[in-house]
């Protein structure tokens, strides 16, 4: 149960040398612990040696930009650090000044649900915490001096949540672009002539060997748990021929929508531009064993989950008396903060000092504020749904992307507490490392008036966008 607490404490950076070697040292047997990876190769590591080797000469100061499709980057950074950068450093006989790391930004609500150990390990590596639904003036002020006067460079997924694909970058947070000209400002006023770059770093998943049947198997435990009816034997077998396995996953993710459709409708009054008594039973045309046909189903199907997804959160902004602005990430990040503002109360100082009546009348709230949260976390998980990205390129990577997707969601529904994902086979990384974008350069537009400020933010976040797509 959900009670109220006092407001969240900032998690000061403390970086130790033993607990970051320690966790280089264990960083093997994580990988085989914590993920499904077994390989990871990265292309142009030879850039980070070039960028960390002119930040130890005091040339430099940079920021790693990285693709956030999964919850195991952090891992895949650490291993490209730690292994890799070092490795290539040593081909080339470069001295790199060690240890190899960086400094990094994560959201304050990862030790929330995560553990109180990941507080301590975070810091304990140099983690900075953010809020990412207000201006958290305490998190950007430390990430910005450590920026131009920390040891190590900083390491930020500019997305600013996992979107659970691996082919499509969503919209970039312009936070990282305005660190970079902080940086440069801070770097001339103290009169230092460091360099600033960004770099964009591309994490791409691919699955060792062919996933179908766990694949399989997972679409008939989320068909069960969905109410649609299962084949025999022989439709379970021919179900692992691409498109009509392409069929079964359309076919849930449509009557999923039409169960929320209803629910929505029914229980909060939303209006949707469907008819909630019509669960839809047409499935998308196939072409034959090797391409997918887009019905005409497949086109509205983009169009209901956007109504659906905004019905979900006027759901919340309701309760929380917000009208609705901004992007559909903008709106879940006001409306975490907006939950966490309720939960964790800047008015309560010691939770022991208040008497029952009080905390009962506190911990109603934090249930309430929770439950609200709940249905922002539903559309969290389709921002970057597309209704078309399996049928576009049906990969073993795209179908196993959509299910997990759906996966989700359906645990949430369930009011399951488990957060970790099913593991459908073992996992292989490319990583590619981007050319460096000069921020140093852009200073003179960007200093000139605070229109040329935000516009030169702009351009570098769009820039920095299309970088991180061309490393896919």
């Amino acid at each position: 149960m959900v009670r109220a607490q006092p407001s969240l404490e900032f998690i000061p950076p403390a970086l130790n040398p033993f607990v970051l070697r320690g966790t280089q040292l264990l960083l093997p047997v994580l990988l085989r612990s914590q993920t499904a990876i077994t390989h990871i190769q990265a292309e142009n590591t030879e850039v980070l040696v070039d960028l960390y080797r002119a930040f130890g000469a005091g040339k430099t100061r940079f920021i790693m930009a990285f693709r956030h499709p999964s919850p195991d980057d952090p891992f895949c950074m650490a291993y490209l650090l730690h292994r890799l950068v070092p490795q290539v450093a040593r081909q080339q006989q470069i001295s790199l000044p060690r240890p190899i790391h960086a400094h990094f930004l994560y959201d304050r609500g990862i030790p929330l649900w995560a553990g109180a150990h990941v507080s301590w390990l975070f810091s304990n590596l140099g983690g900075i915490p953010i809020h990412r639904g207000k201006v958290d003036r305490l998190g950007l002020r430390t990430a910005r001096n450590l920026f131009v006067n920390g040891s190590f460079p900083m390491a930020v997924a500019p997305e600013g949540a996992t979107n659970g694909h691996g082919e499509i970058v969503s919209p970039l947070e312009p936070g990282i672009a305005q660190l970079g000209f902080w940086g440069v400002e801070d770097l001339l006023k103290a009169g230092r002539a460091e360099q600033v770059f960004i770099v964009p770093i591309g994490i791409k998943y691919s699955y060792v060997q062919p996933a179908w049947q766990p694949i399989e198997k997972l679409l008939s435990e989320l068909e069960a748990d969905s109410g649609l009816k299962q084949g025999g034997e022989k439709e379970k077998i021919a179900s692992m021929d691409e498109a009509l396995l392409y069929q079964r996953l359309y076919r849930l993710g449509e009557h999923l929508l039409s169960l929320m459709e209803e629910f929505y409708t029914r229980f909060y009054r939303q209006t949707l531009p469907i008819s909630v008594n019509a669960i839809a039973t047409d499935t998308v045309s196939v072409e034959n064993t090797s391409g997918l046909k887009r019905s005409s189903s497949e086109r509205d199907f983009a169009a209901r989950l956007q109504a659906l997804m905004d019905a979900a959160l006027q759901v919340a902004e309701q309760y929380f008396h917000f009208q609705p602005q901004g992007s559909t990430i903008e709106r879940c990040r006001r409306l975490e903060q907006a939950g966490w503002d309720w939960i964790y109360r800047e008015d309560i100082k010691q939770v022991e000092a208040l008497s029952p009546v009080e905390r009962g009348l506190a911990d109603r709230i934090a249930q309430e504020a929770n439950l609200r949260m709940w249905h922002m976390r539903l559309v969290e998980n389709f921002v970057a749904v597309t209704g078309k990205y399996v049928r576009e390129k049906p990969t073993i990577e795209r179908f196993a992307e959509t299910t997990l997707l759906m996966w989700e969601t359906i645990a949430r529904i369930k009011g399951s507490s488990t957060v970790r994902r099913p593991r459908l086979g073992k996992q292989s990384v490319q990583m590619t490392v981007g050319e460096p974008i000069s921020v140093s350069d852009r200073w003179q537009t960007y200093q000139t008036s605070r229109r040329s400020a935000k516009q030169a933010i702009t351009d570098l976040t769009r820039d920095l966008q299309t970088a991180l797509e061309q490393t896919i």
